[in-house]
């Protein structure tokens, strides 16, 4: 293996992301070790690395690779093997790492991979990954003789999962892992989960993920999960994306209750242990989320979407609790301030067992909207960021209300809509919310008229 340089396309805002084979590939894991170990060697002067990663079928490769590289750099490295992401930024607070590497593709389509990388607690994203392409530019690297050692911690991440977790009165559950990283633990979990009834399913690991994407936000991907929920009259259903950083769920109905609306749950307890705390929430989500959580007791914040900014604002903030419509949810209450959907799916079923009432129930006390769901579709790469400016410059010239802190967000008497480029993949991301289905149809209107006039011809369904 060799240092080389990376694919321009890879170095993502929040990871490194490409597909396997084309602009990925074991010299490039091997790459990202050296520089990243070389990185973290001279911020620190130390080189303790935690390395972790998911089930696809690429990873073992690209993770042994990748451990070469930082064990060239000089980092002893801590190989935990397979597993969900956050049982990776677990590892940095158990074994005291100096900074962790996860190999996973998330929720990208099967032929891509990547890495997620911490550092002294922080996420290491934006700059910090660009800069990893200047250390070979400046021919900094140099090669220094560490270790590799392998220590399972799964027993140490489940029982810090449940710790403070006891459920107060029996609740069924259905899971869904996707045949996702999660997998790795969660039979672990449910074993020494008290008082619930657990149904089980795609839970075997498995990189060519036979039965469904493992994408909890794409309404097919919950179809199964949903008829065993109905089937099986379960209280719950609880889904996880590939490396288990994003939670789906269900209600009792067999409805999907997205993260903007669970969120609301997960304050409702938050607002009884802070006083006015402060809970962030990405541009995608609904508007009753921040009229909502202001009535609870909370001071809603709005924020760029991303998960590596998101948990870097928490920290600036001192928020207890974080989200995005996406599923990624952090909490710092009682736990360490990341996106772990395991610990956030506990949470939840710890407020059920509070209630006298069914999560369907709990969820239709709030205002009713209609609304898209996280619509993304594919564009060029090259294109995406530009077709987002040709927009806001337009529709600046109309009497709207833009939030451009990511993307733009446009409110009108109909409601809002969003438009914004992903930093993981070569897409677009539309939604759009109204209180009347005429106010939706005319806010899509407007998104797909724009799109049109930059060259992008896509049709709502509804």
């Amino acid at each position: 293996m060799k240092i080389e340089n990376f694919d321009k396309e890879v170095l993502r805002e929040y990871d490194i992301r490409g597909i396997v084979g084309d602009n990925i590939n074991e010299n490039t894991a091997y790459t990202i070790g050296r520089t990243f170990g070389y990185t973290v060697l001279n911020r620190l002067k130390s080189n303790i690395i935690a390395t972790g990663y998911d089930g696809r079928l690429t990873s073992p490769d690209l993770h042994q690779a990748l451990c070469e590289g930082l064990k060239d750099s000089g980092a002893k490295v801590i190989n935990i093997g397979i597993g969900p992401t956050p049982m990776t930024y677990f590892a940095h607070y158990h074994l005291k790492a100096d900074a962790v590497i996860m190999v996973t593709g998330s929720h990208n389509p099967s032929e891509y991979n990547g890495f997620k990388m911490v550092l002294n607690k922080h996420s290491f994203y934006a700059h910090d990954i660009l800069s990893l392409q200047k250390l070979i530019d400046q021919k900094k690297l140099e090669s220094i003789e560490g270790e590799i050692i392998h220590k399972d911690i799964k027993q140490n991440y489940v029982d810090r999962l449940l710790k403070n977790i006891n459920l107060n009165k029996k609740i069924k559950i259905a899971w869904d892992v996707g045949n996702g990283a999660m997998g790795a633990v969660i039979k672990e979990v449910i074993k020494n989960l008290n008082n619930s009834e657990n149904i089980l399913i795609n839970d075997k690991v498995d990189g060519n993920f036979p039965n469904h994407h493992p994408d909890p936000t794409v309404p097919k991907n919950m179809e199964q999960l949903i008829s065993i929920v109905k089937e099986k009259n379960c209280d719950v259903g609880l889904a996880f994306d590939g490396d288990g950083d994003r939670l789906g769920v269900v209600d009792n109905l067999g409805t999907l209750i997205w993260a903007d609306q669970y969120m609301l749950l997960l304050c409702s307890e938050i607002t009884n242990l802070y006083k006015n705390p402060k809970i962030i929430m990405d541009v995608k989500c609904s508007k009753v989320f921040f009229d909502e959580a202001k009535k609870l007791g909370c001071d809603p914040i709005m924020s760029k979407t991303g998960h590596s900014p998101i948990k870097e604002k928490m920290k600036e903030l001192e928020s207890p609790l974080s989200g995005e419509m996406s599923g990624h949810v952090c909490y710092a209450d009682d736990f360490f301030g990341y996106d772990d959907a395991m610990y956030v799916a506990l949470r939840l079923l710890r407020i059920l067992c509070s209630q006298e009432n069914s999560l369907s129930e709990l969820i239709n006390v709030y205002p009713k909207t209609f609304s898209t769901p996280e619509t993304r579709f594919d564009v060029d790469e090259t294109k995406k960021f530009l077709i987002i400016d040709e927009i806001k410059q337009r529709i600046q010239k109309k009497e709207v209300k833009i939030i451009d802190i990511d993307g733009i967000r446009v409110e009108n008497d109909d409601g809002w809509f969003l438009m914004r480029a992903s930093n993981t993949q070569n897409q677009l991301t539309c939604r759009a919310e109204s209180t009347t289905q005429e106010g939706l149809k005319s806010l899509i209107g407007i998104i797909e008229n724009q799109l049109s006039l930059s060259g992008v011809n896509y049709k709502f369904t509804i």
